[in-house]
């Protein structure tokens, strides 16, 4: 069955099916699972007269995944990225589903003129699903509520300035405005949460702003004499204390308003308790983090390697264990790539200064197999792979009545992969735009086979389809969804699929 091709039915004899493995037949109808039969070798009457089944052996079949957390940069920057690359570059990572994030693109997504132009340049280029967030700047109040009425999944914004100054930070001020629009909307305010903070030597303040987000240049230096080739320089200009201040922030706003906070790409395990504390205070209140922060560490981050540049920083290994043991216990809600590419002349690797370098890690591709290397190292089960990249990602962008787990009536989007295989990061694998990344040369356990989007095949060993077959999501209000956080319901969560195609009007389900 080649890339392009529809498929009425998946056999496999390790299917995902919730919490259990097990033999199965998926059978798809109109790019939806219509049945899970129990047994593998079952029969395939349900399935089109002359259609061909799938059938996969022992790979494991499971939910694509759904990845909330990419930088696209188009329109504006698609010598960074582009929709083209990125959405290949997923599919071929068993990524099925992406939300795009407002910024790096030009122009960003903080209007709803700018929302439209943005899914034009997305228009034919997708080639998995692709939904948008909208952004929260100073003085773009009014622009919200028809954003989330054009359909964005939410909004994020930067407690910090974003590096770029299209997406300029929110002041205290500005948040009491947003929050005010979003109550009852049942949207989400993404936190890229650090604040400048005093440094530890006792200055009072910082000479200069503290650039932040994944986009920043001239991070000041500790001391004259610290060298901007060593790590330990850029990581020490970014202490832990930056992310636990705008944490406490983003945790008494989302109290008071009882609109859903979440906080991306938390690296630090400093605010765990604080953000466990606001939990039981009843703040509905969510956290990802990322595949680097899991996988990479300060100690192993060799000198003027700024391909490991990102912020908030990559922290040292005992961090890196109380995140696994946070998300072990539940306190962590979900992983994601983060995936924030840039050209390498910016990454600056001729002189390995990572207080000039761009931040940012390029991983969409190999989040899946990233996850899995060392996950399953400690403990965690593939039922928790759903739950962490698929199910949980899709609840946060309001999109768990389509997409993250395999049951009838959900899209048939499909990772088809073999979870013991190991594989090396090769240049000439990686479908990003720019090749750049900290993972090129390592061994990665879990290599994605085929890549199935609403019931076609959109990658397969290597080959993509012809064409794309992503569409755009869009979230219009006006029906129920089970909430991410303590099960509330909130308003706002129906499906549409754009590019000609009806809306959809199933209803939510776990």
């Amino acid at each position: 069955m080649e890339p392009g091709s529809t498929v009425s039915a998946v056999r496999s004899s390790r299917v995902l099916c919730g919490t259990e493995i097990r033999p199965a037949l998926i059978v798809i109808k109109e790019g939806k699972i219509h049945k899970i039969l129990p047994n593998s070798s079952g029969s395939t009457g349900d399935t089109a007269a002359g259609s061909e089944v799938l059938d996969v052996g022992d790979h494991l079949v499971m939910p694509g995944i759904v990845d909330c957390h990419v930088h696209v940069n188009e329109p504006g920057r698609t010598t960074w990225e582009g929709f083209w690359t990125a959405t290949r570059a997923a599919a071929a990572g068993g990524v099925t589903t992406i939300v795009d994030m407002p910024l790096n693109s030009i122009p960003p997504t903080t209007t709803l003129d700018n929302f439209h132009e943005k899914m034009a340049a997305a228009s034919g280029k997708c080639f998995v699903d692709t939904a948008f967030w909208g952004g929260v700047v100073p003085g773009n109040q009014l622009e919200l509520l028809p954003m989330i009425r054009a359909g964005v999944a939410g909004f994020k914004c930067f407690l910090i300035q974003s590096g770029v100054e299209e997406f300029p930070h929110v002041t205290d001020g500005d948040l009491h405005i947003a929050m005010k629009q979003l109550q009852g909307t049942g949207s989400v305010l993404l936190f890229h949460a650090e604040r400048d903070t005093p440094l530890p030597s006792g200055k009072e303040e910082r000479d200069t702003p503290l650039p932040s987000g994944k986009e920043e240049r001239d991070v000041p230096l500790p001391s004259e004499e610290a060298d901007p080739k060593e790590y330990s320089t850029f990581l020490k200009s970014r202490p832990d204390v930056m992310e636990l201040e705008a944490i406490r922030t983003v945790t008494e706003l989302c109290l008071k308003y009882q609109v859903h906070c979440h906080i991306v790409h938390l690296s630090s395990a400093q605010p765990l308790a604080l953000i466990q504390a606001a939990k039981q205070a009843g703040a509905p209140l969510t956290v990802e983090t990322t595949h680097h922060y899991l996988s990479l560490s300060a100690e192993h981050i060799p000198a003027g390697a700024t391909q490991f540049k990102c912020c908030p920083p990559i922290r040292g290994v005992a961090n890196q264990e109380q995140l696994w043991s946070a998300l072990k216990a539940g306190q962590i809600d979900m992983v994601v790539s983060d995936h924030s590419p840039c050209t390498p002349d910016l990454k600056r690797l001729d002189s390995g200064d990572f207080t000039q370098a761009w931040g940012g890690i390029s991983s969409l591709q190999f989040g899946l197999s990233l996850f899995w290397t060392s996950a399953s190292k400690k403990g965690f089960t593939l039922p928790d792979v759903v739950r962490l990249l698929c199910q949980r990602t899709a609840q946060l962008c309001r999109l768990d009545n389509q997409k993250g787990s395999l049951v009838p009536g959900h899209d048939a989007d499909l990772v088809i992969w073999d979870p013991e295989k190991e594989f090396e990061v090769k240049d000439a694998s990686i479908h990003h735009k720019n090749k750049l990344t900290p993972y090129l040369g390592l061994t990665l356990l879990g290599e994605v086979s085929v890549t199935i989007v609403r019931g076609r095949v959109v990658y397969k060993q290597g080959s993509f389809s012809p064409t794309p077959l992503g569409k755009h999501l869009l979230l219009p209000q006006g029906t129920t969804q089970v909430s991410l956080c303590d099960g509330e319901k909130t308003e706002g969560t129906q499906v549409s699929l754009c590019d000609g195609e009806k809306t959809e009007g199933t209803q939510a389900s776990r």
